[in-house]
């Protein structure tokens, strides 16, 4: 130690701190005295000591150390660097103190803007050697190139030129101190400082910049010129390294690695080979490499060889080393493994890549079948094979976590055999196991472990908490949800010092759990860094050093009673190991031996290394055999009962208890008795009577259960609603995955795992809810027969009946069918595991059938999985999306259903069960079986634990069934716990004339081990004359249940009218009989257990069942619904079920007997603890419904209670495989009568389970802690856990919470199902199947029920859906638009503003609603074939294609939608909110209009927030804009206009859905007349009303003025922005102008053409409004476009349509304006028609971008009335009632004349004309698209006959090309003073074109023509002159016709 620097302990403060500690520990009372550091991360309320034992002096050490310890947090391994980087570092310890600390660095932070990308300089040029191998680099003289390496890019050398004066010579020396260099990538000169050049080069040093340390090469030119890595700066004097391999030996022991510099261009990766020459070692030896165990980290760009194992002349091994998780534990196979030649070893290293979290050895062929540690007796392979392992394994880390000592070679060196230096090695010692009774574990810990040789059958190596030590690489998001920040590693001395103290805390019994270390490590780390960022700056970090470790870890481990020692050794972990298993075969069996030895190796070449021996009897055994998977412990039971392993234990159990033989005490029994039986029921256990009376004796009671009623409950019915609607979203979400509205029928199929009980209840199930005959499916006569093949189990016959199935499925497109696989978490291996499936027959079935191709593809094929412990179906790879999980309602929510009579009693009841307080609880522990287990395992070390634990079982039951009948002296010899079970079981049926009984429920996974008890149970109850008194049934999935004849018939006396032919099929068909149940099996599988289970008994169930679904699917046998007192409280069911059955409650005949409110508590517990012997008492709230007389029940009591009870037991009955019916148990017995028992009694109890202890300790909720142990365990053995570092799963977490987590942190195994599944490269997120749903639920919930009830709703569904009919229309002129090249890439997300504006414009209009309009002329429109335009009769109305389509939950709505979500979007409260909303005037001047406009605006309270108002009187001054840099996710920028008249009902105005519910802007934009029918309908809209002089305006005005009010409004909140410091330019100047029938908008991609059809297809989807605008308004430079929209939808939609990703082309219906950009462009506000034409034609000519993003589609709805549907043209004045109609030559007349006068808008009238008049008006024009008609600044429709060539008269405006065209005509619409003569004298004109000049009124008309000169080139005639059909007035418009002379 020493105290050589400041911060450090002084050495006499030290000892006598180390003094009070040791005097602290022997003076302790309690257990375990507290130890140091254990404050820090262990929950405080765990600690089995009390702190007042210990002086105060070692509370101050342990501020102090704590202070010390925790400054460690943030340096990096400084210790565990490998021999190369060591050598690097010798002259920095050689100058400094061995102790004292690396000082930490902190980096100054790269200037603002400047590049800091690893392998470039901060100019942001190319550093790295491999870009730069090949250029000319100019250096100035006296200056070399040399290599630089960067810690975060180990693969990379990075290039310098540096003044060789500062290098050293060849020999190491005269090197002047300093620097001087140049960067080569942005040429800066004259660094002077190694630290500046480091920043400036980006090196990124987390310590000190040193030259010495990171300048490795100088770089050489090759002769081909190629610059590339020569050799090492030789920065010492004596090491000069040649290129040659060099030994560098420190210690005589200690490994020697072969050095050798990385070559040029190879990765920069060290890799680790290690081989052994075969003559160092004697044949005989067998030898295991265990140096592999490797850093997981993730990066897979760099590559790290696994050491390898080796072969010698004898046997090679193969060991599990990395971490256990290989889904055959790692076994090596003799048959797989290739010979080599005889004498020459060579290695053959497959590098297969094994999965993140395992480092698995991955070996081909079938494993054998043997344990996971080496077991005497292990095949092994033939002298002469190689045994492969994993070599690869990917690594992101520099300092090498797990590989300190493994030699260094490049992957490309051959590798050199060489010997093995002695000290890597340990000989296990011979008969280790046989003379100590153990065989020790030795976890892996940090460092690597020798090789072990001799007799390694004796010891196991388990990779348990390697992966503790590892810690990952995280990203910071998640680094902040731990609490932690980037830097926080812990170092080896903090991790050892943790390791002790976490084993110190575990004490005798409990066993180390890696979950439960990984917590204590990550708050270890939790705490540094909040230690860290409590520190000043400055403050001296001081870790732990080396010199202090052994100290420290004595120092804890000294308060442990000698239960941890801690062995310090110099050199290598392979001397303490030697010497722990020295001592411990030299100790005897009696001989006392710490539980664990903590190896430490303070080496100084390799840092610390440590590894934990497990040497206690109980904790070895148990680390052991939790290697194992259940298959493999079951296998390995199997063996030991095959080869007769076992005889020495059953010899053991052949005599009792008392030393008499067992077999002989029985037959004395039998021939005492003679021929008679014990009474069956009704009677004494001592009443005899013959077997034949035995057998007909009949119960008096017939307690028809009356099976047949099927009930759904309210929670399965909710439940049920919840899968309808994760359907109906699937439909909805637009990824087309299934279309509902194509079906029209529902058939489905259930596939359920291997058990022959769990078909027949589902069966039942299915045939009671008379599903069959609901949904069509099968006639009501046959559906009973015919409900067999709904039915399929996964067995071997599953295929062809699948495949017929799937034939159904492929006929009937018009079915949706659906796939329930039930129990879905049970044996999900995937098919190709199947080679190391051992054999087992469902190996991989599952998957066969559930993921094969025809399923996955199936279109009318939904999959739900159903399961009670879903978390193998939750991982990362996961095939549910986790958006179609359905989980069951939260069961709490039922305690206000107040109607129902049963709640569910399920795992976290039973867990809370255990805080009632209750001497009898019902989660117990056997502490006195578990004692003698102990005994029995320690005498029998080699066999496994569980069988050891059946065989005492069966004794245990044995000797109690001849205690409580004939041996009274056994009594003493049986636990009380088994003795009053078996008491309860024998004595029931005695009580009543009904022989009413319980079920005593055995779990035996092993079927070997189950078919001995059920054999030796019956034995001794047949001997014991108890054969009528109680049944004993083997529980075996693979065959139907036995039960005994009269057994049978006395089941049916129960039922009632049962056909004579009927057998009990299920478990619950044995409701009521007292029996045995011995469930064997691997897993439980969801059989409902009937009411009368009292008992169940999960002794066996034992430390091999570490993970979560298998310890928790054990006790979900017994969950099931309860009555409601049971959960009020505990004192309730306690009293309900302490009574003495003697004395019956007082209220027993009342209807609704109410429990005892104030029971005497010394009586209760007086109760339950009397002696379990006296047939009386029962256990705990375990009492059930039999215990009362049935005499004094009647049945006018359980016509009373027939209302109260809606199914005693649960709602369950119609549930599924794996649930108790559909609800409270129901359909067996959905109404009183069915209680068993006299229906009065208090019914459902929950059965008691009795656990193992550690079980007991992993499910009991601990005190303080919010969850049991269970909840960290891994959550199956399936899947793997991602990282180490993790938070704790809330206690209480809901399923959805749950689900997230394991997707998080969980990773699916190689062997499991959903391994090989990868997420789509294009969405990004593991993105699950779409039709496949996840139905979640606990144990015996009543998921059948629920489901089964789905399919129902869900044809029902099908019946009426939601449809919307929408246009359906291809676009129109497609075939001669611009086809301009696209600039753009497909899949581009936005345009490219560049490429963009140098697009043409396509003047074509597309938009299929403007089919019958003028074209507009394009260059292109000259080519076209004039016959192809078909003429129509104009009058008709058009009737235009549409298609109906599925409302999704996107769509924009009309008033008739109502919804749970947007109801308040859409409601108000009450009648007087009316008044909520508020009128403000806004007025502002129009250039155009000049004059004065004033609007109103009627705001809602709610949307107040979105206006600015002045501080007095509430005035309105502008509507609030966001800034242009605005990036909410949860908004959207612009605010929405949507002109709307006439639809206030149909009017698609609720856009809650479409925007996803987020906060919006939104303005109906309404005429004054029409704004009390408006606000009537949508109270909480924001209305904009326009002035009373637009009434009869068109939607020109509207667009007009709404365009006009948000520029005023822009200039507005620019200004008072302005005065807030925000630049004019950063308002946001968009808005978005859309129509009132915008129904549903869609995303479209082109998808890749598949092999089989010819052309690629369009994917289109569903999405928001919100999101198309979300992509839209992020368009980079998005403030110089002028509009932007989105096309059409249409079903017709083509990959070439889509081919260009953007269109410069017209946008119509739903557009994004910049209002800014075209303040100068306005909206015609006369125009009633095809205004946003001539808008967006004005808008082009002013050279402003218009763009269409054509990956986004609209849907428009067909809107029947309303809109800007056509006037009604009515005479002014009527002169007739019936007049004929007026044809639209009538719109106008000559001037003067008594034409009938129309009461029209003048306006609408002339546009309804000209559409109509192009034969009258442009003659020549007609089918003439070479001569079109020439409009000047206005495009009008001037008929589909005709082509329109629109021209800007501004200057500078772009237009199109019209040299050489002849103009047919001349349109003049409203000219203003830019059209000149000059202009119009530019273009040429066919002879006897027409003219048309339109002018407000006729002395304008006359002004217009002398000044544009017209007289000169046309001829006009006064009869040309016309007006529209109004009165002077309504102000006709005037025009003027002439021809071209």
């Amino acid at each position: 130690m020493g105290n050589s620097y400041a911060g450090q302990l002084k050495s006499a403060r030290f000892e006598e701190a180390l003094h009070n500690s040791i005097e602290a520990s022997l003076r302790c009372s309690s257990v375990v005295p507290r130890p140091i550091f254990s404050q820090l991360y262990l929950d405080p309320d765990q600690h089995p000591f009390s702190s007042a034992d210990v002086k105060p002096k070692v509370e101050d050490l342990d501020k102090d150390l704590a202070h010390r310890y925790t400054q460690n947090g943030s340096l990096d391994f400084s210790n565990n660097l490998t021999v190369n980087e060591m050598e690097d570092d010798d002259d920095e310890e050689e100058m400094s103190d061995s102790n004292s600390p690396p000082i930490p660095y902190s980096q100054k932070p790269a200037p603002e803007g400047s590049c800091t990308t690893d392998g470039f300089c901060q100019a942001g040029k190319d550093l790295r050697l491999v870009s730069l191998c090949m250029e000319q680099i100019d250096i100035p003289a006296g200056f070399l190139l040399v290599g630089a390496k960067s810690p975060n890019l180990p693969e990379h050398i990075l290039v310098c030129a540096v003044d060789k004066r500062f290098l050293p010579d060849d020999h190491g020396k005269n090197a002047l101190l300093g620097f001087s260099g140049n960067c080569i990538g942005c040429g800066e000169r004259g660094f002077r400082y190694f630290t500046e050049f480091s920043n400036h080069i980006n090196l990124k040093l987390t310590t000190q910049p040193k030259k010495q340390k990171h300048l490795k090469y100088y770089l050489v030119r090759t002769s081909q010129g190629v610059l590339s890595k020569g050799p090492l700066i030789c920065w010492k004097e004596c090491r000069s390294r040649q290129s040659s391999t060099a030994c560098h030996s420190i210690k005589p022991n200690s490994s020697v690695s072969t050095v050798t510099p990385e070559n040029g261009t190879t990765n920069g990766c060290k890799a680790g080979f290690t081989q052994t020459d075969s003559p160092a070692l004697s044949p005989a030896n067998s030898a295991i490499n265990l140096s592999g165990a490797q850093d997981l980290t993730r990066n897979k760009n760099i590559v790290k060889p696994l050491a390898l194992s080796l072969q010698t002349g004898g046997r090679a091994f193969a060991t599990d080393a990395a971490n256990g998780n290989s889904s055959h534990g790692g076994k090596t196979t003799a048959s797989s493994f290739t010979p080599a030649r005889p004498g020459s070893y060579p290695l053959s290293p497959r590098p297969s890549y094994a999965s993140v979290d395992q480092a698995t050895m991955f070996i081909s062929g079938p494993p054998k079948k043997r344990h996971r540690g080496w077991y005497p007796g292990s095949p092994v392979p033939q002298p002469g094979l190689v045994v492969p392992v994993p070599t690869i394994r990917p690594l992101s880390r520099t300092e090498p976590l797990l590989s300190a000592p493994v030699p260094q070679t490049p992957l490309t060196g051959i590798l050199q055999p060489r010997p093995i230096p002695a000290g890597e090695t340990v000989i296990v010692p011979e008969n280790l196991l046989s003379n100590s009774g153990v065989r020790p574990v030795i976890l892996i810990g940090y460092g690597t472990l020798p090789y072990f040789y001799g007799n390694v059958g004796d010891i196991v190596v388990s990779p348990l908490l390697v992966n503790c030590y590892k810690i990952p690489q995280l990203e910071n998001k998640d680094l902040e949800q731990l609490g932690l920040t980037g830097s926080q590693l812990l170092s080896v001395e903090n991790m050892i010092l943790l390791t002790i103290q976490y084993l110190v805390r575990l004490g005798p019994d409990q066993i180390p759990l890696r979950e439960e270390f990984e917590q204590i490590m990550l708050k270890a780390m939790q705490e540094f860094t909040l230690r860290e960022r409590a520190l000043q700056v400055g403050a001296s970090c001081v870790p732990v050093s080396p010199g202090q470790l052994p100290w420290l870890a004595r120092l804890i481990a000294s308060v442990s009673q000698d239960l941890v020692h801690v062995m310090v050794t110099q050199n290598s972990l392979a001397e303490g190991i030697s010497e722990t298993l020295r001592v411990l075969s030299e100790t005897r069996h009696y001989q006392r031996l710490p539980d664990y030895v903590v190896a430490i190796c303070a080496s100084k070449i390799r840092g610390n290394e440590f590894c934990v021996m497990v040497l206690g009897q109980h904790q070895s055994r148990a680390l052991a055999e939790s290697m194992l998977t259940t298959s493999e412990f079951l296998k390995e039971i199997s063996y030991e009962l095959i080869t007769g392993k076992v005889s020495f234990l059953a010899s053991h159990f052949k005599t009792t208890s008392l030393g008499d033989d067992l077999d002989r005490l029985l037959e004395k029994m039998q021939q005492r008795r003679g021929d008679s039986v014990v009474t069956p029921f009704n009677g004494d256990l001592n009443e005899c009577v013959s077997p034949q009376e035995a057998a007909a004796m009949v119960p008096t009671q017939n307690l028809d259960l009356d099976n047949e009623t099927f009930q759904i409950y309210q929670p399965q019915l909710t439940v049920a609603r919840k899968l309808l609607s994760q359907v109906c979203a699937i439909a909805d979400s637009g990824s087309q995955s299934l279309d509902l509205g194509h079906f029209s029928k529902v058939d489905f199929i259930i596939i359920v795992p291997r058990s022959e009980v769990l078909v027949q209840q589902t069966l039942q199930r299915v045939r009671q809810s008379g599903v069959l005959v609901d949904l069509g499916l099968e006639e009501t006569a046959a559906a009973h027969q015919r409900a067999e093949k709904y039915v399929v189990r996964l067995d071997s016959e599953i295929q062809s009946k699948f495949e017929v199935f799937m034939r159904r499925v492929k006929q009937n497109p018009y079915t949706l069918f659906v796939l329930v696989h039930d129990n879905s978490h049970v044996e999900l291996t995937s098919i190709i595991s199947g080679s190391l499936s051992h054999g087992e027959p469902s190996h991989g079935l599952a998957d066969r059938v559930i993921n094969c191709r025809e399923v996955l593809e199936a279109f009318n094929l939904l999959v739900l999985q159903v399961s009670s412990f879903p978390y193998t179906l939750q991982t990362q790879q996961s095939r549910i999306s986790a958006s179609n999980e359905v989980h069951w309602i939260q069961l709490d929510t039922t305690e206000d259903a107040g109607c129902e009579e049963k709640l569910y009693f399920g795992l976290s009841e039973y867990s809370k069960s255990l805080q009632w307080g209750v001497t009898s609880p019902l989660l117990r522990c056997d502490e006195t079986f578990e004692k003698m287990v102990n005994t029995l395992l320690e005498r029998y070390p080699r066999l496994h634990s569980m069988v050891v634990r059946c065989y005492l079982l069966i004794q245990q039951y044995s000797q109690a069934l001849m205690a409580l009948t004939t041996v009274a002296s056994l009594r003493d010899h049986s636990t009380p716990e088994t003795l009053s079970i078996v008491d309860d079981l024998i004595s029931s049926p005695g009580k009543s004339a009904s022989g009413r009984g319980h079920m005593l429920m055995i779990r035996v996974p092993s079927v070997q081990l189950a078919m001995l008890a059920k054999e030796r149970l019956q034995e001794v109850r047949d001997k014991l004359g108890l054969q009528y008194r109680f049944e004993v049934i083997l529980g075996n999935p693979a065959s139907e249940l036995s039960v005994a004849r009269h057994f049978v018939a006395r089941l049916k006396t129960w039922r009632g009218n049962e056909p004579e032919e009927w057998t009990p099929r299920t478990y619950q068909d044995l409701e009521g009989l007292p029996c045995i149940v011995i469930l064997t099996g691997k897993d439980p599988l969801g059989e409902t257990f009937p009411r009368s289970l009292k008992y169940c008994d999960l002794r066996l169930i034992d430390s091999s069942y570490l993970t979560r679904t298998a310890l928790e699917q054990e006790v979900g046998l017994a969950c099931c619904y309860v009555s409601r007192e049971v959960l009020r409280g505990p004192t309730a069911a306690l009293d309900l079920s302490g009574k003495e059955p003697g004395r019956p409650p007082a209220s027993e005949h009342d209807p609704d007997p109410e429990p005892d409110p104030d029971p005497d508590p010394e009586e209760l517990l007086a109760d339950l603890e009397r002696p379990q012997s006296n047939s009386s008492a029962f256990t705990g709230t375990s009492g059930s419904v039999m215990e009362n007389g049935v005499s004094s029940s009647s049945t006018a009591d359980r016509a009373q209670r027939r209302p109260r009870s809606p199914g005693p037991q649960s709602p369950a009955s119609s549930t599924g495989p794996d649930e108790a019916g559909a609800a409270p148990r129901p359909e067996c017995d959905s109404l009183g009568p069915a209680a068993p028992g006299p229906a009065p009694t208090p019914a459902a109890l929950p059965p008691v389970v009795i656990l193992s202890r550690a079980a007991h300790r992993l499910l009991g909720a601990q005190r303080g802690a919010s969850s049991p142990l269970s909840s960290l365990l891994l959550p199956h053995a399936d899947v793997a856990w991602v990282s180490a570092l993790r938070p704790r799963p809330k206690g209480d977490a809901s399923g959805e919470e749950l689900s997230r987590y394991y997707r998080r942190w969980t990773a699916a195994r190689q062997h499991h199902a959903d391994h090989g599944h990868r997420p789509d490269a294009a969405s990004g997120a593991r993105a699950g199947h779409p039709r496949r749903l996840l139905l979640t639920g606990p144990p015996q919930v009543g998921k059948t029920g629920s489901y089964l009830q789905f399919l129902r709703i869900l044809f029902r569904m099908l019946i009426r859906l939601l449809e919307v009919d929408v246009f359906d229309e291809a676009e129109i002129n497609s075939d001669h638009s611009e086809s301009s090249p696209s600039s753009q890439a497909e899949g581009e997300p936005w345009p490219d503003l560049e490429s963009f504006s140098k697009m043409p414009f396509d003047v074509s209009v597309h938009d299929p609603k403007y089919s019958r309009m003028s074209l507009v002329y394009t260059e292109q429109l000259a080519g076209v074939k004039q016959e192809v335009m078909k003429e129509f009769k104009s009058e008709e109305p058009r009737k235009r294609e549409t298609v109906s389509m599925m409302l999704t939950k996107y769509a924009a709505y009309n008033t008739f939608h109502h919804c749970e979500q947007c109801h308040q979007y859409m409601e108000f409260a009450a009648a007087s909110q009316m008044a909520d909303s508020t009128l403000h005037a806004f007025t502002f001047s129009s250039s155009m209009l000049g004059e004065e406009v004033q609007l109103y605006f009627i705001i809602p309270k709610s949307k107040e927030s979105h206006f600015v108002f002045s501080k007095q009187g509430k005035h309105l001054e502008s509507m609030r804009l966001p800034l242009v840099s605005d990036k909410n996710l949860n908004a959207v920028k612009s605010p929405i206009f949507t002109p709307s008249s006439g639809r206030h009902e149909h009017g698609l105005l609720n856009l809650f859905h479409a925007m996803e519910g987020i906060s919006h802007l939104h303005l109906l934009v309404v005429k004054e007349y029409e704004m009390p029918l408006y606000r009537k309908y949508w109270p909480n809209h924001i209305m904009l009303v326009l002035p009373g002089m637009f009434n009869n305006a068109g939607v020109g005005a509207a667009r007009f003025l709404i365009k006009e009010l948000s520029y005023h409004n822009l200039e507005l909140e620019r200004n008072r922005l302005e005065e807030l410091g925000v630049k004019r330019q950063c308002v946001w100047p968009f808005i978005v102008v859309m129509d009132d029938s915008c129904v549903l908008w869609n995303i479209h991609s082109v998808q890749e053409q598949t092999s089989q059809s010819v052309e690629a297809g369009v994917s289109s989807k569903n999405v928001s409004l919100k999101s198309v605008l979300q992509h839209i308004e992020s368009t980079p430079k998005i403030v110089h476009y002028a509009i932007l929209g989105i096309q059409k939808w249409s079903s017709k939609l083509t990959p070439q349509s889509l081919k260009a990703p953007f269109s410069r082309c017209h946008v119509h219906d739903f557009i994004l304006l910049n209002i800014d950009l075209t303040q100068n462009v306005q909206y015609d506000f006369n125009r009633y028609f095809c205004e946003d034409v001539d808008f967006n034609l004005r808008t082009n000519s002013s050279g402003l971008l218009i763009c269409r993003f054509n990956n986004f589609s609209l849907m428009k709805k067909h809107v029947q009335g309303g809109g800007q549907r056509d006037f009604i043209i009515r005479p002014k004045i009527t002169v007739s009632e019936s007049s004929a109609p007026i044809l639209p030559l009538q719109y106008v007349c000559a001037p003067d004349s008594e034409h009938t006068l129309l009461a029209a808008p003048a306006q609408f009238l002339l546009e309804k004309f000209l559409q109509h008049a192009a034969y009258k008006l442009f003659p020549k024009a007609i089918h003439n698209f070479k001569s079109p008609v020439l409009a000047i600044d206005c495009y009008l429709n001037v008929g589909q006959e005709v082509a329109i060539c629109y021209v800007s008269s501004r200057p500078h405006s772009s237009n199109v090309n019209c040299e050489g065209v002849f103009f047919s005509g001349l349109l003049l619409y409203l000219c203003d003073s830019f059209v000149g003569a000059d202009l119009l004298k530019k273009f040429k004109f066919l002879k006897g074109a027409t003219l048309c000049v339109i002018c407000q009124d006729r002395s304008s008309l006359r002004q217009t023509i002398v000044r544009l000169e017209l007289e000169d080139e046309w001829q006009f005639r006064l009869r040309d002159e016309f007006q529209t059909a109004n009165s002077s007035e309504d102000k006709p418009l005037y025009f003027l016709t002439g021809r071209h002379v």
